[in-house]
């Protein structure tokens, strides 16, 4: 009996251990009570990849499949919008930029179109052969002025809508799989391998490599409110750079949550909350900077990847505009 008791206990624990190692631990990280976001309904199946306002009301989302969709409501509801692009081509649009009625669209093969009417026309520009990798960043900078950085980690500047384009760096970075441009102007980049990333400051012309902060590859990086890097890596991991004007100096690894999908994207929203989006839903705010992390219901709801959570600066009655964009035409809308 003693023994039948000992394997019973035995076997219990091994469950339970066996239960936590799978993702139990998921189930212990609280639920908000309320959530800022809202879906939008897009009647697509592509994958939006990114967003830009011309005005508070008035802006453009693209995405892959030839994507594009115009809103003229703040973002609240949005309309399929037609790109002059031969048929027998299948772009994928992965950047968008507006500073006014300029504007700019990135796109893979090869693609840049540009629009100095808030989009009501395009000029679709052309792009050398020669180019090192495909358009994966614009940014525009003024009338006619626009930086282009590629997936091989190279950057052109145009001053007169494209015509000519200057290149800025003398050695590409090799290939990318995240790129980001800081408000400063310069760019921080994650090799291909995700073994270590790259920083281009204003008025450089190389690329500087660094070591990540871990054995753990890299899945992305960007830029703190304060102009310091956050850095995701593989296994769900976050850190945050924790000495000012230090990029190699990263704090303790942050794991909000164990549930076998990798953090995609890391936002800060107007209040100061850090938002970080990733896997099978997975949608955390943490308001304490990181120490502690709760659930948000209505990512919670979402059958889908999250690949993006962004802000953009222009806002009406003092109210930001936000979105969280996901895999198979999931959109979720800042509405706090």
């Amino acid at each position: 009996m003693k023994r039948l008791l000992s394997y019973s206990f035995n076997l219990l624990v091994t469950l339970c251990v066996a239960f936590t190692l799978t993702g139990c631990v998921s189930s212990r990280l609280p639920i908000a009570s309320t959530s800022p976001w809202q879906e939008v309904e897009l009647n697509t199946e592509a994958n939006p990849l990114d967003i830009s306002f011309s005005d508070p009301q008035h802006g453009f989302l693209v995405g892959t499949n030839r994507l594009i969709l115009e809103t003229n409501d703040g973002g609240i509801s949005w309309g399929e919008r037609t790109l002059d692009l031969p048929s027998e081509e299948n772009f994928r649009l992965i950047s968008i930029d507006f500073k006014g009625n300029e504007g700019w669209i990135a796109g893979q093969p090869g693609l840049v179109l540009h629009t100095t009417d808030a989009g009501k026309n395009w000029d679709r520009l052309a792009i050398s052969s020669q180019l090192p990798g495909d358009p994966y960043l614009i940014t525009t900078l003024g009338p006619d002025k626009a930086e282009l950085a590629t997936t091989a980690g190279a950057v052109y500047q145009t001053s007169d809508g494209g015509s000519n384009w200057e290149g800025l760096v003398s050695d590409a970075s090799g290939g990318v799989r995240d790129l980001r441009r800081g408000l400063e102007g310069g760019y921080v980049s994650v090799s291909s391998l995700g073994n270590f990333f790259a920083t281009l400051d204003p008025g450089q012309d190389t690329w500087q490599p660094h070591q990540r902060a871990s054995s753990k590859r890299v899945q992305s990086l960007g830029y703190q409110p304060s102009g310091e890097l956050w850095m995701l890596s593989r296994g769900a991991e976050i850190r945050l750079n924790d000495q000012v004007g230090e990029i190699e100096s990263w704090g303790k690894p942050i794991i909000p949550i164990t549930n076998g999908y990798n953090y995609l994207d890391l936002a800060w929203d107007p209040t100061g909350n850090i938002w970080a989006a990733g896997g099978n839903g997975t949608l955390l705010v943490s308001s304490d900077n990181g120490d502690s992390w709760e659930v948000d219901p209505v990512g919670d709801e979402q059958p889908s990847n999250f690949i993006r959570v962004l802000f953009d600066d222009i806002s009406q009655d003092g109210k930001a505009k936000g979105f969280v964009l996901g895999e198979r035409g999931i959109l979720l809308r800042w509405a706090s």
